[in-house]
């Protein structure tokens, strides 16, 4: 999916309904809001709340922090999708990831941030290198392939 060099203003990007970019529905919806799109970067907030299906222990898990980069990623396909293609929601799904690095769990009440650029864009297959930060202090880093499934 090729962009042109666009971006649009923050304050736009987090009034957007995080439901109306992503196929998942709640409980499993693992952001918040959009902050940031532009032709290569996607970045999201989500507020960790301790009744979250992925809070263990009063900590979001590993497989919290996964769903919350695949979910960045859905995110910018659906934004793609709704305010520039006009399309509807097309549905993503993980190829791969690699060197995935888990540094620290963050823990119920913390707010995240999850910056995705994208490395390449070809034929549905998108690479992406992610990283999870809170606090200044980075969380998690990975690298991710998702590829989109035609309907």
């Amino acid at each position: 999916m090729k962009i042109s060099k666009m971006q649009f203003p923050e304050n736009f990007l987090r009034n957007i309904d995080i439901h109306e970019l992503l196929p998942q529905k709640e409980p499993f919806v693992m952001i918040s809001r959009l902050v940031i799109f532009d032709d290569v970067r996607t970045v999201t907030e989500t507020d960790i709340k301790n009744d979250n299906i992925f809070v263990e222990n009063g900590y979001f898990t590993a497989s919290g922090l996964i769903e919350n980069i695949a979910q960045t990623c859905a995110a910018r396909i659906g934004f793609v999708n709704k305010f520039i293609l006009k399309e509807t929601i097309q549905i993503g799904v993980i190829g791969a990831i690699r060197n995935m690095e888990i540094k620290e769990l963050p823990k119920a009440g913390q707010t995240i941030t999850t910056v995705v650029d994208v490395k390449e864009d070809v034929f549905g297959m998108t690479l992406a290198s992610a990283v999870v930060r809170c606090n200044q202090c980075t969380l998690a880093s990975t690298e991710i392939k998702i590829a989109i499934r035609n309907s």
